[in-house]
Order: structure tokens, then C-alpha cells, then sequence
């Protein structure tokens, strides 16, 4: 399954998503950023790519999908409601975003 994880800047939040479900088997997950100047910007292949979109905060879910709204079709775009108060990895970060995906993906 593929997991793509977006925040504004893809430094903090989505890659912490992206790392953290990686090491899940069977788990394919991204990080991306819905600004320009985003380490990686969230992109059209990128939405064709993900099974679900995970937006860290409603601001991003109004980005994403005024930008992708064909591509989104038949896709789920979630928002973990997840703030940028967060360091990259910061433990709570971590148990938050496991907490949260873990009730839209079954993991094995």
C-alpha cells in the first residue's frame, strides 16, 4: 500500500510519516510538502502513486485538493488534524501519527 504524507514543507511532519511507516511491511510511504519551496512538492504523480493522501492539517486538505481534485477522485485524502509544533521524529510526533493512520490502514 501506498502511504503519502503531506505538510507544508516536508521537513518536519511528512517525513517523519514517511520514515515511521516505511519500516512497516507491505508499506510504501512518501513525504511531500504542499509549498513551493517544499524539499519535495507535492505533485500530481505523486497523488496518482498514493493509495491514501494524509494531510497534517486542514490547510494542506484545501490545498490538495483544489489543486488535484481529478486525480483525487476514488482516492481517500484524510487530515491527521497534527499542528507544526512537532521536530522531525519527536516521539510524540511519532505515537500521534501512528495513532492516527492506524485507524484508516490495517497493518499486518
Amino acid at each position: 500500500m501506498n502511504l503519502l504524507f503531506v505538510c507544508s514543507e516536508n521537513r518536519l511532519r511528512s517525513p517523519t510519516g514517511e520514515e515511521v511507516f516505511s519500516a512497516y511491511q507491505g508499506i510504501n510511504a512518501i513525504g511531500a510538502g504542499t509549498n513551493s519551496d517544499a524539499e519535495t512538492v507535492v505533485s500530481g504523480d505523486l497523488i496518482e502513486w498514493a493509495d491514501i493522501v494524509f494531510v497534517m492539517e486542514k490547510s494542506h486538505r484545501n490545498k490538495v485538493s483544489k489543486k488535484f481534485k481529478d486525480l483525487l477522485k476514488g482516492k481517500k485524502l484524510i487530515c491527521l488534524d497534527i499542528p507544526d509544533n512537532y521536530a522531525r521524529m519527536d516521539p510524540v510526533l511519532v505515537r500521534l501519527l501512528e495513532s492516527r493512520v492506524s485507524r484508516h490502514v490495517r497493518f499486518r
